[in-house]
């Protein structure tokens, strides 16, 4: 059934709530969100003159490994912000990326267009892998038949496996993430658990799903957390973690440079993830997608938590727009308008009430703070 309306107790610092069930308040009554946010910034965050110094190191490595090649780094470029404007500031620092674009099915014209203007502003070359449609469709309505949060799980890890498989196809070590701290930094776990838990994917699949998987190609735990950082060497960077980076003004310079058209929402390149972050989620579940968007932004600086209050009481979506978006959704999937509302009104699950990677996790960062206890250095256990 539809998740009820609750009265919500709000964070004192950000605008973060008791929708997330894991949430926790200090005596003041800020949240562990903002609390987390403070201590790990001082390990994943330089905005500064310090942040300076560490990416020219980071980019001197990435052009030592890639001497002689034609690519010293790969980026994978969705058309949103984020990576967007890496796009431009990897070519300010004279970088060589191989620009991976994944289509799974559900770009936005804007999105391609925005793409299109990046690439030929920044002379880069580009891939787009096309996703067998048949197996992403069979693989989102497994998720909509398992009812978790989660929904965007099938989209995302093929997005991040494809970049590891284009990496080692193409003998690069470094992989460049437009994720970052500065807006980012706020994630409740309770709404969802990892992309690219594949065991989960599968599990998940072989109950719901119809087909077979074939050209759909997954990352496993071991690849993912020891193969590939530990054998293969590779390394996936998020530059933006070390320059300033503000929404607004990477938005301006981005529009200036490359006249890049804005979407109406975050993450709206994609027709999949706009309905589920602004329908699927807050009708389904009662998430609201927008608070850990503001409270990162909040936390980091680039907007008052008033303005955020305020923000957060205009509608998640225009009525009109919204029913042309769900018919969109279910024509694409070949589904009914019955069928959706089915979807919409059966039982909910969490992620973990099926086969998952976290008992493998949970030990590995077990070994890490045992390693880094005995060296007295961190260990990086992931790419």
């Amino acid at each position: 059934m539809f998740k009820k309306n609750t009265e919500y107790k709000m964070c004192t610092a950000c605008v973060m709530d008791t929708s997330d069930e894991m949430i926790q308040f200090d005596s003041d009554g800020v949240c562990n969100h903002c609390l987390k946010f403070k201590n790990l910034s001082k390990t994943s965050w330089f905005p500064g003159e310090d942040g300076k110094v560490k990416w020219r190191e980071i980019v001197e490595r990435i052009k030592s490994s890639g001497e002689g090649k034609d690519y010293d780094c790969i980026l994978g470029l969705s058309g949103g912000v984020d990576s967007s404007y890496l796009a431009i500031k990897l070519k300010d620092f004279g970088l060589r990326p191989l620009v991976v674009h994944i289509d799974a099915g559900w770009n936005s014209e804007l999105a391609v267009a925005n793409i299109e203007a990046i690439v030929k502003y920044c002379g880069y070359d580009l891939h787009t892998h096309v996703v067998d449609w048949e197996e992403m469709r069979d693989l989102h309505l497994s998720y909509l038949r398992a009812g978790v949060s989660n929904q965007d799980v099938p989209q995302d890890h093929i997005f991040f496996s494809s970049l590891y498989h284009f990496a080692i196809k193409n003998g690069i070590k470094y992989i460049l993430s437009g994720g970052n701290f500065a807006t980012e930094g706020v994630s409740p776990y309770s709404w969802h658990g990892t992309a690219m838990d594949a065991i989960n994917l599968k599990a998940i699949h072989k109950k719901y799903g119809t087909g077979k998987i074939k050209n759909y190609k997954t990352i496993s735990f071991f690849q993912y957390y020891i193969w590939y950082p530990l054998f293969q060497k590779m390394r996936t960077v998020r530059p933006l973690n070390f320059m300033p980076y503000d929404k607004e003004f990477s938005m301006a310079e981005l529009k200036r440079t490359v006249g890049y058209k804005p979407y109406a929402r975050k993450h709206g390149e994609s027709q999949f993830t706009k309905l589920f972050q602004n329908y699927y989620l807050p009708v389904k579940f009662g998430y609201d997608k927008r608070r850990p968007h503001f409270s990162s932004l909040i936390v980091s600086g680039q907007m008052t938590r008033e303005i955020a209050i305020e923000k957060l009481k205009e509608p998640l979506y225009d009525p009109a727009q919204i029913e042309l978006d769900i018919s969109y959704f279910c024509k694409k999937l070949r589904i009914s308008r019955d069928e959706f509302e089915g979807f919409m009104s059966a039982p909910i699950h969490h992620y973990t009430d099926f086969p998952n990677w976290d008992r493998m996790y949970r030990v590995v960062k077990l070994l890490q703070k045992f390693v880094a206890f005995l060296t007295g250095k961190r260990w990086n256990i992931y790419s």
